[in-house]
């Protein structure tokens, strides 16, 4: 059991709070995953011919989920982290209702913008909140497990969305993620303590915030690291977005789309767990950058093989499975050394590294989907130029150096936990 709040109040044990925590990053991973098999009835009833510009349901969000984090982290860190987490799950589940009922496409990708930018506070601030609790490998082992729970998200939600369409119109997947949003508000307000230290709380004017977000950006560690995550997540959103085309257009098996999805996701929660035992033992720089290497090897790979031979959906997915195997271990932990020097400002730190990285990602990802050409090819090179820019800006950050690391006083050691 953790120890008591500053209020007086128990805090929920271990498990709880793993469970809380992943199940409010779920909230986000659950309305872009859903979204997938619905992707061809939302064209059609909607009137949106161009197979690529579904692709927008799914980039509109996760642009909305970025620009989001520069307005919660700031909040956060000035009035706390329970209030300003009610604030935006509760928004969440009103702009998933507003997609529900859109009547045109426009309105539809309006609400997704301010339904991903609503969902933005749960990425702020379970970060946030893990960071105030835990340092180092401890951190890292926690967001671990927090990810494990978090990524059976994928492996559920096509089927779910796609189990929803076969009884309902898309829209009643817009009314799930509602009621979930529901849920979630309604357990962290009964079961959250606050996590903020008092002397932790910073005032909300523009000299302060913008200090912290000096800080954020100049610190090699946040930058350095936060930028390399921005063009791995790159690479897991251009996946996102043209897994529906690969599967339909690539390999003709629209049937298979939620197996394929659950294939290639359940790798990852398996690897977050491995991450949680392991990286204790070897350090966060060996686990991540050990990860990072695989997964440029495997994607290079992959991209060649494409090249080389007509490749089956099973081979696609088995390959698939291992690179997102390989990015949970380099994610989890890239993340946590990104945060390394920004305790003071967690809040306001991990919406900075938040919005560069998601955006960033967004940006990516959108310029390698609306690539897809009917094959994986042009999918697949942009998946190992991801893994190539993300290792070579490991090797900045580190000063040439990997598996080991930089102290401010210039020497290399992991952080203390």
């Amino acid at each position: 059991m953790l120890p008591p709040s500053s209020t007086g109040a128990t805090r929920p044990g271990p498990r709880e709070t793993v469970g809380l925590l992943a199940g409010l990053m779920a909230l986000n991973a659950f309305a872009i995953d859903a979204m997938i098999p619905a992707l061809p009835a939302i064209g059609a009833e909607l009137g949106v011919a161009e197979d690529n510009r579904r692709q927008l349901v799914v980039v509109t969000y996760m642009l909305g989920f970025g620009l989001g984090q520069l307005l919660w982290g700031p909040l956060a860190d000035r009035f706390g982290r329970k209030p300003i987490l009610a604030i935006g799950v509760a928004l969440y589940a009103a702009f998933a209702l507003l997609c529900g009922i859109a009547a045109s496409f426009e309105l539809l990708i309006a609400g997704r913008v301010a339904m991903g930018a609503s969902a933005a506070v749960t990425r702020v601030l379970v970060v946030a909140m893990v960071r105030d609790l835990f340092e180092g490998e401890a951190m890292a082992r926690v967001m671990s497990l927090v990810f494990m729970v978090f990524m059976l998200v994928p492996v559920l939600a096509p089927n779910i969305g796609q189990a929803i369409l076969l009884f309902a119109p898309w829209r009643a997947i817009f009314i799930l993620l509602a009621a979930y949003g529901g849920s979630m508000w309604l357990w962290s307000f009964v079961r959250l303590p606050e996590t903020l230290h008092p002397e932790w709380r910073r005032a909300l004017d523009v000299r302060a915030i913008g200090g912290a977000v000096r800080a954020a950006t100049t610190d090699r560690l946040s930058l350095g690291y936060t930028v390399a995550l921005a063009s791995v997540f790159g690479g897991l959103t251009a996946y996102i977005a043209s897994v529906q085309q690969i599967v339909f257009d690539a390999f003709h098996a629209p049937a298979m789309i939620g197996l394929i999805f659950a294939a290639v996701a359940a790798p990852m929660a398996v690897a977050s767990w491995g991450n949680s035992r392991v990286v204790g033992k070897f350090g966060l720089r060996r686990v991540g950058h050990s990860g990072l290497i695989g997964f440029v090897a495997i994607t290079v790979a992959h991209a060649l093989l494409a090249f080389a031979i007509d490749e089956p959906l099973w081979l696609f997915a088995t390959l698939m499975g291992m690179t997102m195997a390989a990015f949970a271990f380099t994610t989890s932990n890239l993340s946590t050394l990104a945060m390394t020097n920004m305790a003071a400002i967690a809040g306001t730190a991990s919406s900075v590294q938040g919005v560069i990285g998601t955006i960033g990602g967004a940006l990516i990802g959108l310029f390698i989907g609306q690539a897809f050409d009917g094959t994986v090819r042009p999918f697949l090179i942009g998946l190992a130029c991801c893994g190539m820019v993300a290792l070579l800006l490991v090797v900045w950050t580190e000063r040439g150096r990997l598996f080991g690391g930089i102290d401010e006083a210039g020497a290399f050691a992991e952080p203390v936990a």
